[in-house]
């Protein structure tokens, strides 16, 4: 057992910084396999749909995008946010602390400065649009121009698509620049 003489704000911080990093490194693996997940869904569900000649489940595309994206969307910020709590508010902290020359955690920042990061960050937003609104509005037109397109079919289609007007609106918000 441990005395109290031997908890520090300096070892609290650093088993917060472990703590985060772990936390962060899991919730990367959870968003990078839902891509994965999502064209796979989408794929299945195509097919399913050429082997059945029944155009009405294309719409099911938008709704697996729509509840996918925005689960990959919630991860992502989270990602994010532990970066800026890193960067801001812990590194600067157990800075003080140690009195450090320089920055502590230093990746945290020097990976955001690496040559080519702005082109990775916009290839990846069209990575994300193409699978969370492109495709699934591809498979609503598909499903528009089809013999199945009832009215009611049509006005649930409408209302996705909004939905996902809102959650592409929501990728290029949380764009970072």
């Amino acid at each position: 057992m441990t005395s109290t003489d031997d908890v520090t704000e300096g070892k609290i911080l650093l088993a917060e910084y472990d703590r985060l990093k772990d936390e962060q490194k899991t919730r990367i693996g959870f968003r990078d396999n839902l891509l994965y997940f999502t064209l796979a869904a989408a794929t299945a569900v195509v097919a399913i749909t050429v082997q059945s000649g029944q155009s009405r489940l294309l719409l099911s595309v938008p709704a697996i995008c729509l509840i996918l994206g925005w689960t990959y969307l919630v991860n992502d910020e989270k990602i994010s946010a532990i970066g800026r709590y890193v960067r801001d508010r812990l590194g600067p902290r157990l800075g003080e602390l140690t009195s450090a020359h320089g920055a502590v955690f230093g990746w945290e920042i020097y990976h955001r400065n690496v040559a080519g990061r702005t082109v990775r960050k916009r290839l990846q937003t069209a990575v994300d649009l193409f699978t969370y609104l492109v495709l699934p509005m591809v498979c609503t037109t598909a499903f528009w121009c089809s013999p199945a397109a009832q009215p009611l079919l049509v006005l649930a289609s409408l209302g996705q698509t909004l939905a996902l007007a809102v959650l592409g609106w929501q990728f290029l918000r949380r764009t970072e620049r």
